[in-house]
């Protein structure tokens, strides 16, 4: 049976390309996603190793909470720099002063302004030689003062300066600019990865990042023959107790390894949604492809029965074709996963995340994964059909014709399609008074999709034939070639049901997810301005960067400006639960936000006093005059404090979800006594080119901040939501490409089974041109009916599940995307009229004399 089964395959490997085709995308994307994750931790952890190699301990200071800067770093300074390299075993100590800046490329564009990562600002600390090893100069010379900078010479050549530039970058407030006099080289991989570094003199470096005359950290390499740890204890003995620390250099390569394997798995995510839709809709291409090798055999099935083959046995064999075609399809996978491994840093963008280059890393999971995948889902999809070919009786060897289905399988068919579509259909409904987005609400919602779309799939043989006679109207019009085209796709209700199965689960997937991407769109372009009355907003782009105090007051000078309103943004811990608070002055914040209180008022905002929001209000049960106990900025609960709420607003994303005293959040802030808005009312409620300079004038062009009006503001929303978007035409790519396998694959096998009816039909005068037509009707038949049913699915799946959207977001109210869902109507029918180019092709070209000989 093992030599028969593999005597098939050869003789059928023509029909098994497509099966092996769609198993092997699924395939790619699995090897692909693990074998990048598993290259760039890799190389993450080399370059990390490359990175520590020689720091055994490091000295940080140990933070504490409400203290300042100076307080913060006060241990770490020259004296104790001495004190460490008396301690025994330490080699040399070399003290940093390292920290985070933005850097304008000479056009004025911020470099990475958007990313929290990758903008490297450092002291050039000399050592006994006069020269910092981390940062040789290969160009000019070292910075010398405030006034001067160095640059990582990838960094100067990317923001397009040379030497005698001036530059222009900023930590958290004020704009610097500072003339570039040298530039640098690192070994460090997140710079080489496309970071940025700029390098300054010591004092200044010390300024920004620490404290004047003190340090972040003190790096200590060993002595031959004394451990990390060892030495850490002897350092750990002569610190300031309670205000430094020690950290190994393995303990930090770890720690960052630890990161970069969280950001790279997170990489996996899209392309295993890819893999897992190919594979699913794949399935029945399988299947479908299986079961008419069974029916084309089953007089050859019959014949191996009389002479004496168990059930068991041809099982098996149909199994183990199964399986060869899994291999092929796992090991033509799992060579193209290794070309996706390599593309994947460019079509995920990870530019921002600064992962190291490095040689593909093929672990023994990816090698099992991929194989395992690809002959389990061959051989799970191929059972089915292997158990319609064990029921086949010796008897049928002698029968011409196959047998319909009977009717006790249709009417079981019927039963569960009908019971699984009215149990999804109840879980979507029990979502009409949903008005959150719940792990609860979301497991129903998936729930209640999943079972409609296999309702669906369980019915689709049993509406094959209303709805494809329903569709007849237009094929009727091609004449007797249209009613062939109708009568042969109504033929075998079941081929053509499998065969739009993979059309009708990608477009209703991708039909959804367009309508929620639609209607998300709007309701984010809705809500971006909504409760903004102000006409400019300049902005941070994080809570942990501020506008300078001096820029705000310019900001309020600038001509055309009626209220320059700064508000202090932060978070607020309270119950358990961290949200967004908005600091504002109570005086000015009417003129700027568009504020609905439910109760109470912004006026009565003070020391100690809070406005919050109802949904804020609903989840801590507070109202107007009650208080509530929480804690602003960053750190654990025991700063909490009491407030007294004065006030409940609707839900306002300017607003965010509580509103407090400015003072009180800036005392309490990332970045203590800061802002991080300006809402800006113009006089008039002028926007202008001109006004916009002016405003970005006054903020000094910094890269930290953004200047922009409200269509700005809605437009940035609309970039968000185009992610969702390209995701939505990479799903439709995949179930178009895999339709289109499956229906070349169900039509070559359906001309082949045909072929002395096409020769027929060509001896009683029907022309190549006729024949041609009639395979492509009937694959348009097909798709037709596969885009009906998934539109039909997709569209009442997100209409359902909008209640849990507009919980999240109030702006949230369903719509159609037109011209999205027509394109997608008009690719699922184009599927069918070119998936039927080759077997239309093929059938022309049959001669009646040869069909008949052949057949």
């Amino acid at each position: 049976m093992l030599r028969t089964a593999l005597r098939n395959v050869l003789a059928h490997k023509t029909r098994l390309i497509m099966t092996v085709l769609a198993v092997c995308l699924g395939v790619a994307f699995i090897t692909g996603s693990l074998v990048f994750a598993d290259s760039t931790t890799a190389a993450y952890r080399a370059a990390m190793s490359r990175t520590y190699a020689d720091i055994a301990v490091s000295v940080t200071p140990k933070y504490l909470p409400g203290t300042s800067g100076k307080e913060q770093y006060g241990a770490l300074d020259d004296a104790l720099v001495r004190k460490l390299s008396t301690v025994p075993g330490v080699a040399s100590v070399r003290p940093a002063a390292d920290g985070s800046v933005t850097l304008s490329a000479k056009d004025g564009t911020p470099m990475r302004a958007d990313s929290t990562m990758g903008k490297f600002g450092a002291a050039y600390v000399p050592g006994a030689d006069g020269k910092d090893s981390r940062y040789p100069l290969t160009a000019g010379r070292v910075p010398r003062d405030r006034d001067e900078i160095a640059l990582d010479r990838g960094t100067a050549v990317a923001a397009g300066y040379i030497l005698g530039d001036i530059v222009t970058l900023a930590k958290d407030g004020p704009v610097l600019k500072q003339r570039l006099v040298g530039l640098v080289s690192t070994d460090d991989s997140r710079v080489k990865a496309g970071g940025t570094l700029a390098v300054f003199d010591k004092a200044t470096a010390q300024e920004l990042f620490a404290a004047p005359g003190h340090y972040n950290q003190i790096d200590l390499t060993a002595t031959p023959g004394t451990s990390q740890f060892e030495l850490a204890d002897r350092v750990t003995a002569v610190l300031p107790v309670g205000r430094a620390e020690t950290i190994t250099g393995s303990a930090q390569a770890d720690q960052q390894s630890v990161f970069i394997h969280t950001k790279t798995r997170s990489y996996e995510r899209l392309p295993m949604l890819f893999s897992a839709v190919s594979l699913f809709i794949g399935t029945f291409l399988i299947i479908n492809t299986f079961t008419m090798l069974v029916a084309s055999r089953g007089r050859e099935i019959a014949l191996l029965r009389a002479i004496g083959a168990t059930r068991r046995q041809v099982v098996r064999s149909v199994l183990a074709e199964a399986a060869l075609v899994g291999l092929a399809a796992s090991l033509l996978g799992f060579v193209l996963g290794l070309g996706v491994a390599t593309m994947l840093p460019g079509v995920l963008d990870t530019s921002g995340d600064l992962l190291p280059s490095g040689p593909l890393v093929i672990g023994p999971t990816t090698i099992l994964a991929a194989f395992a995948v690809g002959v389990g889902v061959t051989v799970l999809a191929a059972w089915l059909p292997s158990r319609r070919a064990a029921r086949i009786a010796p008897i049928e060897a002698m029968r011409t014709t196959e047998l319909p289905p009977s009717a006790t399988v249709s009417r079981v068919r019927g039963i569960a399609g009908v019971a699984l579509i009215v149990l999804g259909t109840g879980l979507l409904f029990s979502l009409s008074d949903a008005t959150s987005a719940t792990d609860d609400n979301l497991r129903t919602a998936m729930f209640g999709a999943g079972f409609l779309v296999v309702g669906l799939i369980v019915l689709a043989p049993l509406l094959a034939g209303p709805v494809i006679r329903l569709l007849g109207g237009l094929t009727a019009r091609f004449g007797v070639v249209g009613h062939l085209a109708r009568e042969n796709t109504l033929r075998d209700p079941r081929r053509t049901a499998a065969t739009a199965a993979a059309l009708m689960i990608s477009t209703a997937l991708v039909s959804g997810l367009a309508v929620i991407n639609q209607s998300t769109s709007q309701a984010l372009d809705a809500q971006a301005a909504a409760g903004l009355t102000a006409d400019y907003v300049i902005s941070t782009r994080d809570t942990t960067t501020a506008i300078d105090a001096a820029a705000i007051k310019r900001v309020a000078g600038v001509p055309g400006v009626r209220t320059a309103s700064a508000v202090a943004d932060s978070t607020i811990g309270a119950g358990g639960s961290v949200k967004a608070i908005s600091g504002v002055d109570p005086q000015t914040v009417d003129e700027v936000m568009k504020l609905h209180f439910l109760s109470g008022s912004a006026k009565d905002l003070g020391p100690g006093r809070l406005a919050v929001s109802r949904s804020f209000a609903g989840d801590h049960h507070v109202t107007t005059g009650e208080q509530i106990k929480a804690n602003i900025g960053p750190g654990t609960g025991d700063r909490d404090r009491r407030y007294t709420v004065v006030g409940v607003y609707q839900d306002n994303p300017t607003a965010q979800d509580v509103l407090g005293y400015r003072a009180d959040v800036q005392a309490h802030s990332y970045v203590r006594d800061s802002v991080q808005r300006v809402l800006v009312r113009t006089v008039g409620g002028a926007v202008s080119g001109e006004l916009e300079e002016h405003l970005r004038a006054a903020v000094s062009d910094s890269p930290l901040l953004k200047v922009q009006d409200r269509d700005q503001l809605v437009q940035e929303q609309a970039g968000v939501a185009g992610e969702l978007m390209t995701m939505v035409f990479g799903l439709l790519g995949i179930g178009v490409l895999i339709s289109a396998l499956g229906m070349i694959n169900t039509l070559a096998m359906s001309v082949t089974e045909r072929t002395r009816e096409i020769g027929v039909l060509r001896a009683i005068g029907m022309d190549r041109s006729g024949i041609r037509r009639m395979i492509r009707l009937e694959a348009l038949c097909v798709s037709a009916f596969g885009t009906l049913l998934g539109l039909t699915g997709g569209l009442f799946g997100a209409w359902k599940v909008s209640g849990l959207a507009n919980g999240a977001i109030p702006q949230y109210s369903f719509s159609l995307p037109w011209p999205t869902l027509t394109l997608i109507i008009l690719l699922s029918l184009a599927v069918g009229t070119v998936a039927a180019a080759l077997p239309a092709r093929r059938a022309a070209a049959l001669t009646p004399l040869r069909a008949v000989t052949d057949a």
